[in-house]
């Protein structure tokens, strides 16, 4: 299994780490956008980080990690995972410069903001964590978010190209750790691996390799996959947010009003017909219960 996130605990000690890999789904979201290369890393060891992140926190609906710089050269980054393990992302860059560098993510960003979010399915409250943007990589910048808002000891080691995105993730739970010095020697175990083995070996082998003295129990792989949640209704949604008259000029003009999913490239498009019901709708009065 290409497409998955694979956990593992250390038995007995209050610490545990995962490894997420991304084939099928990093390509079809290459499929969607040319990337500069720089924008492309980025986004993929985002996407990496957010699929690890997604185990970390217990929710039913949706994690968005949110990169915001609209100074930078790269201005935003969204990466959504689905409880279910689905994902979908996208970036933004500044397409007036002309060629982006390679530069760490402070160089990309400048000063900007990581944003954490958690939606429910089951209308419990929304929970989001904003943090400055710090660092000079996705690693760095959510090790820091891991310390500010979850006080969580986290260690990120990610990786990126046009074939395949993956990460490690290492963390210290809360609870006495019969053997102190365990953490330290796991982040050291950790901080041996090498982008280029993240990208090109199996999460099994790397474990094995990277903890083989240890005493640890992996568990079975969760798929993951690309799925975007647009869908007629929602495009619907973002069209009652425009005037009445702005719309009914857009349709005289054109013919039609479309919209376009920037995540998956799908576009919705309506008509006239369509415009003049979707108003009538909004203008109707409420039901009665």
């Amino acid at each position: 299994m290409t497409d998955a996130l694979h956990r593992f605990l250390f038995e007995n000690h209050p610490v545990r780490g995962e490894f997420a890999s991304l084939d099928a789904v990093w390509q079809t979201v290459l499929e969607r956008r040319d990337y500069p290369a720089p924008v492309q890393r980025v986004l993929g060891e985002a996407m990496a980080a957010a699929a690890l992140l997604s185990a970390t926190i217990k929710y039913d609906g949706t994690l968005t990690m949110q990169l915001q710089a609209p100074d930078g050269l790269l201005r935003l980054l969204v990466v959504q995972v689905g409880s279910a393990g689905t994902l979908r992302g996208l970036a933004r860059w500044a397409e007036d410069v002309g060629t982006i560098p390679e530069l760490p993510l402070a160089g990309l960003c400048g000063h900007g903001t990581l944003v954490i979010s958690v939606e429910t399915d089951g209308g419990r409250e929304p929970y989001q964590g904003i943090v400055p943007l710090e660092g000079d990589s996705i690693a760095a910048a959510l090790e820091h978010w891991f310390a500010q808002s979850e006080q969580l000891p986290t260690r990120l080691i990610l990786a990126a190209d046009a074939r395949r995105a993956a990460g490690m993730l290492l963390q210290r739970l809360p609870g006495v750790d019969p053997d102190a010095d365990l953490w330290n020697r796991v982040v050291r175990l950790g901080a041996t691996l090498r982008p280029a083995e993240l990208l090109a070996d199996s999460a099994e082998t790397l474990m094995h390799r990277l903890f083989h003295e240890e005493d640890v129990r992996a568990y079975p792989p969760a798929p993951l996959a690309f799925r975007c949640t647009c869908s007629p209704e929602r495009s619907r949604n973002a069209l009652r947010t425009l005037d009445a008259d702005e719309l009914r000029a857009l349709v005289a003009a054109q013919g039609t009003v479309a919209v376009d999913c920037e995540f998956c490239g799908q576009a919705y498009t309506f008509d006239a017909v369509d415009i003049e019901a979707l108003l009538a709708a909004a203008d109707a009065p409420p039901a009665a219960q």
